[in-house]
């Protein structure tokens, strides 16, 4: 007798087809979301330090505050330190600590602007403290998604309310920090703290406290 070859049925072939695509389907959805998952996190990774380097700079900066007024490209006096709404910057002040490792023919002392526009906080920082007309600032991106950014300056002690619990209510505190153009030639004295508040648009509101070291 002639022996038969074995083999699979057309019914055999599409369930093992059949099979194959949902191992398949399942194996890629696993995968897909593994993935997704490594995205997410590297992304969060990414939103946390750069949220932290900000406020490590910004935080750096106050911590190295030094009552010395500079004269802006204009030839005009600036305060060590000013900021707010009506100020020509959000905040710009005058910081030590400026390491100069290569021994440059400069001060030790910076002047730092920090400047908020299109939902981005930038930081810039002059090579001199009194600047020409030519003068440029070196600027550098800090933070993006930023909504909102609000400051609160604090003038006297006597401006200190307590809020709940051992939180300040700085209500009272004044949004602007600028020299009176009423009173020329009166110097604009420094503020015992800065109440910063920035707003992002994936981590909500964010609040530092700033007390100025003392003069």
């Amino acid at each position: 007798m002639a022996s038969r070859s074995a083999g699979f049925t057309l019914v055999e072939v599409l369930i093992a087809l059949a099979i194959t695509a949902v191992v398949a389907t399942l194996a890629y959805g696993s995968l897909s979301a593994v993935i997704t998952a490594v995205e997410s996190g590297r992304a969060n990774a990414e939103r946390i330090y750069e949220v932290n380097r900000a406020f490590t700079i910004l935080s750096r900066d106050m911590r190295q505050f030094v009552a010395r007024p500079v004269r802006d490209e204009f030839g005009e006096l600036e305060p060590s330190m000013t900021g707010g709404p009506a100020a020509r910057f959000l905040l710009s002040l005058t910081r030590a600590g400026w390491h100069n490792s290569t021994q440059l023919p400069r001060s030790n002392l910076q002047r730092v602007n920090y400047v908020w526009e299109e939902d981005t906080l930038w930081r810039e920082s002059y090579p001199v403290l009194d600047r020409a007309g030519d003068t440029e600032p070196a600027r550098v991106r800090l933070l993006d998604d930023v909504e909102l950014v609000e400051l609160r300056f604090l003038g006297s002690l006597e401006e200190v309310n307590a809020g709940r619990g051992s939180d300040l209510d700085s209500r009272s505190w004044s949004e602007n920090w600028i020299a009176d153009t009423s009173q020329p030639g009166v110097e604009l004295p420094v503020p015992l703290a800065v109440e910063l508040t920035v707003q992002l648009t994936d981590w909500g509101e964010l609040r530092r406290l700033y007390a100025l070291p003392p003069l």
